[in-house]
This record gives structure tokens, sequence and C-alpha cells, in this order.
């Protein structure tokens, strides 16, 4: 990538130069303003407060010592106050990006295996719920960094770890003893359970008899209770059908499950080995707790009256993760409010010497919240399940397509509708910074102008159109004949991709590939009005079809790691 070339000439020229044993960090940007250049060094801004020089004429210095290199490789430099170098491609290094993308499509911008696995938790909804639309940020987040990061060589382990044991099962089992009807679950499984928990939920608040009925019945299931297993399968049976459906519809592909419960058998000698190494301490009541050195509070790994908590769970998971696929990192992908559990869980794992803090990452990200900037709450039950929030976008994006394109079938029009309608709630979600909470809006998904999926596809759409009626060539082209400045800012907007990509896997970051894909569909727009295609002379015509497949290829493969489809009719 040109980016790294141009940095890393930077360094190799300061060092020299300057006589640096180690150049201090600095950052080698692309430009919202194409007039401010291709690339934008602040390396001598940088070094003169080490070197105690005027910016402007260390970066003078340095534009003198790249002079030849820049020409070698295709660039013109720029000094500008108070020290900033900027570098422009020139129209030969386009044109080699333009033969380079139209060669290896879909490759195009890969990046070179790694030497390492990255595990990445997402999803882990909890068993006998549905998924609700508050698990879609973990899951369509977690999916595009797996894509992301795969694409720039990681090798990466896709997994849910899924709620399947806990006190939570326990008030479950309590009220199905009490209220629930077989014949009623197996008519509609998640819907029954739902409502048997948010019953017993709210029955449970002011009775702690009801609350402790729940922890018996929980300690029964721990102990091996043939009724109380044989009803926790049932229900699990059941959730993992509904979550299967429910991601099928999002186009979300989670390569392993492995629940709570897998680690039960291991929880015992865990915490038992803990206390021995003198790394946890039973308390007075009983408990289990790890004291953490960088926290005022120690680690609960086991209660007063013997059972195991979500913690004592994840930490085995930690240890079997590193030794099952030889993790070098294991990532998170949960809610901002999930960061102090992280965190002492974290601790914990680094106290037990199952992993050094730096393979432990939190991937954080903000509540989708409802109109008016509600929570959605499970025990309220006011669980919003995700599948009818994407079959509502289907039958939303359904209007759409018959406005523009009523010729079509119905099936057609129904594939489509899917492709835009589940993409649309995806890039709302993906186009946004994760760390803030968003708000549900259907006008802001489905809006064919504004900073939407639709509005990409719809981009897409246009392209293929006038592919399909030009029946090629695409590889027949003059890059010097494509002099118009939407032509040239095309291409130029094109040659970043790698580097995008690259900051959007590197940073966990998928809102920077869908802020470059709108900028995309922005500039292909701004090409498809002001400049003719298929009425263009001849060599033109083929130089600006080579053009517009690429920008075609661009979006497909951006749009698919964000794991959002590409319809080539809208």
């Amino acid at each position: 990538m040109m980016r790294s070339k141009i940095k890393n000439i930077l360094v190799e020229t300061a060092s020299k130069k300057f006589g640096l044993k180690q150049v201090p960090d600095f950052s080698v940007e692309i430009p919202e303003n194409s007039a401010h250049g291709d690339y934008a060094a602040n390396i001598a801004l940088v070094l003169a407060r080490q070197l105690k020089k005027n910016p402007l004429d260390i970066a003078r210095i340095l534009d003198m010592e790249l002079e030849a290199w820049s020409l070698k490789h295709g660039l013109k430099t720029e000094i500008v106050p108070p020290g900033f170098i900027n570098f422009f491609l020139n129209s030969k290094i386009l044109g080699e990006t333009l033969k380079d993308i139209l060669k290896k499509k879909n490759k195009f911008g890969r990046g070179q295996p790694q030497q390492g696995t990255i595990v990445i938790e997402y999803s882990s909804p909890n068993i006998a719920k549905p998924l609700g639309i508050h698990h879609l940020r973990t899951t369509v987040i977690g999916q595009a960094l797996v894509n992301t990061l795969r694409f720039v060589g990681w090798k990466v382990v896709s997994l849910s770890f899924p709620g399947d044991w806990g006190t939570q099962f326990g008030n479950l089992i309590a009220g199905y003893k009490r209220w629930g009807k077989p014949e009623k679950i197996k008519q509609n499984p998640i819907k029954e359970l739902l409502k048997l928990y948010v019953m017993f939920s709210q029955a449970a608040q002011g009775h702690p008899e009801m609350t402790a009925e729940g922890r018996r019945e929980f300690k029964k299931l721990e102990e091996g209770d043939k009724e109380n297993l044989r009803l926790w399968k049932w229900f699990a049976r059941e959730s993992y059908k509904d979550f299967n459906k429910v991601y099928k519809i999002l186009g979300v592909k989670i390569e392993h499950t492995i629940g709570e419960s897998f680690y039960e058998p291991e929880l015992k000698k865990l915490v038992d080995d803990a206390i021995k190494k003198g790394l946890a301490q039973k308390g007075a009541d009983g408990s289990v707790v790890i004291p953490l050195k960088d926290s005022p509070t120690p680690e609960i790994i086991r209660k007063s009256d013997g059972a195991t908590i979500y913690t004592t769970r994840e930490l085995a998971a930690i240890r079997h993760r590193f030794k099952k696929w030889r993790a070098d990192k294991i990532l998170y992908v949960a809610a901002n409010q999930q960061t102090f559990h992280l965190e002492q869980v974290f601790k914990s794992a680094v106290a037990l010497g199952l992993a050094k803090r730096a393979q432990l990452g939190h991937v954080k990200f903000g509540m989708v919240l409802a109109p008016g900037g509600k929570k959605f709450a499970t025990r309220e039950g006011n669980l919003i399940p995700m599948e009818d929030v994407l079959k509502e976008a289907e039958e939303r994006a359904k209007k759409i397509v018959e406005g523009l394109n009523p010729k079509l079938s119905q099936k057609e029009k129904n594939k489509i509708a899917h492709t835009v309608g589940i993409g649309a709630i995806k890039f709302f979600d993906l186009s946004q910074n994760r760390l803030s909470d968003i708000v549900f809006d259907w006008n802001k998904m489905l809006n064919l102008k504004g900073a939407s999926a639709p509005y990409i596809q719809y981009s897409y759409a246009r392209l293929k159109s006038i592919i399909r009626k030009s029946k090629g060539p695409f590889t027949q082209f003059k890059s010097e004949l494509l002099k118009e400045n939407a032509e040239i800012a095309l291409i130029k907007h094109l040659t970043h991709f790698p580097e995008i990509v690259a900051d959007s896997a590197q940073k966990y970051e998928p809102n920077k590939l869908a802020e470059y894909l709108l900028r995309l569909a922005e500039k292909v727009n701004t090409l498809y009005e002001k400049v003719p295609i298929l009425s263009a002379e001849k060599e033109i015509k083929n130089s600006r079809l080579a053009l517009i497949n690429a920008a075609a290829l661009i979006i497909k493969n951006g749009l698919g790691l964000l794991g959002i489809e590409a319809s080539e009719r809208m």
C-alpha cells in the first residue's frame, strides 16, 4: 500500500538525515479535501519538537531527499505550512491501480497472511429468549470484524458463547413448573419460554422466597437433577433452532457455538486449583474470590452456596480457547455496559496465569435504543424480536423496489427487497461510531438519497445496468484518456480501498469502511451525471467502462466485508 511505503521511506530518510536511532511516531493521513494531497504526512511537525527546528525547514530537507524516490513511485510532493508534506498520485500510478483492480477483482486489497489467530466472540444470546434487536450490534459488528480481519490476512475464529447456564435458568424452570404447559411451548417455544421468564421475574420482585426458589432449581440443575436437565436440554434445543433461523435471514455465519454449560465439568477443579496456588481465597461465608492487584473489588468465582457464576465459566472459556485454537488474541464484541465486568474477568485471567493482558480485548459498542431513546428491556417484556424487525425491513424495502422497478417479477422483487432491507439495517448500525448509542430510525435506514445502504446499492445497480448494456470490453482502456475531474476523483478514491480496509480492521471500526463506501457512491453518481459513457467515442467509452467496472467491483467487495449484499437490479 502506498501509504505504508510513504511512511517507511520517511522514517528511513529522517533517521539517516538527522541521525536518529528512533523516529517518533507520526501519521500519514488521507485528506478529506483532495486539494491537500492524496496523502499528508506530519513528520516534520513531530520532529520539530524533538530537534528544536522550524517544521517547514525540516519538511523541505526531507522533501529534497525524497525527490528521486517520489518520481520513481509516481508521486508529486508539496510543502505547506505549518510543515505538512503532501503527496499527489500521478496518472501513471492511477492507471496501474485501475489495471490491478480489474485483474485481482475481489482480491484487490487483500493483505498478506499474518502470523497468528484471533478468536472473536460475538452475538452470544441467552437461550430461551429470542434474538432481540438489542443483539443487533454485537452480531453485525462481530461479523464485520471477522470478515475484515480475515481479508487483511489474519486467521480468525468466529465464536458465539450463548448464555445457557446460571441462576436465570433456575428461574425459568421454576416458572415452567408453576405455569408451563408443554403443548403451548411446542406450538411456539421461544415466545412461551420468554413469557414464563418474564412472569416469574416480575412475580419474584419483592418476594425473596421466589428468588430462593429459582436458586434452588438452578442448584438442582448443577447437581444433575434428571427433570431439570431434561427441561434445560429441551429449552436449549428449541433456542438454537430459533437463533440459526434468524442468523440465516441476517446472513451471519458463526462457525463455532460453545455455550457456558460446556465448561461446567471444569469449574470445580479451576476454583480448587486457584485456592491451592494461593491465587484465590475463601471468604467467611464460604464464597471464593480472586484478589486483584489493580482493582479494589475482588472477583467472585464461587458463591457461598457453592454455585459458580458467569465469571467462572468465562475463565474456563479463556483457558480452552488459547489451548484449542492456539489463539494470540481474544476479542469480545460486547456493550459498553460490560466494561467493568470484562476488565475484572481479564484481570482475573491474568492473575490465574491464563493469559497476558494484551491478549484480551474488549470491542465496545453503545446500545440500540427504541424511538424516543428508551432502552429495550427483557424483564419488562419489552424485548423486540430481531426476526420481526428483519421482516418489517423487507416489507418496507419491497415498497421501495416496487416504486423503482414495478416491471420486475414478484420473485425478483422479493429477492431484492431482502437484500435491500437487511442491508439497510446492517449499514445503519455499522456506519455509526460503535461507541455511541444509536436510536432505531426506519427513515434514515431506507433513505435512497441519504447515508444508507440502499443509496450505495442503488449506485451499484446503476453501474451494473451500464455494464449490461455495454457488453464490454472492460480491460482494453487507456488511463491517460480519463482526464475529467470526476474520473480522476473516482480513480483516486478506488486507490485508497486497501488502506481503508486495513484501518477498519486494525482499529476494529467498521464505520471507516462504511464511510468510504458512501463517499465512493457519491463519486460514482457524480461521474454518472457529468460524464457520458455509452455515447462517448470508442476509446474513451472503453476507458470509462473499465473505470465503472472497477468501481462496481470495489462497492460489491466493500459491502461484502460489512456483510451486506449488492443487488444488480433495484
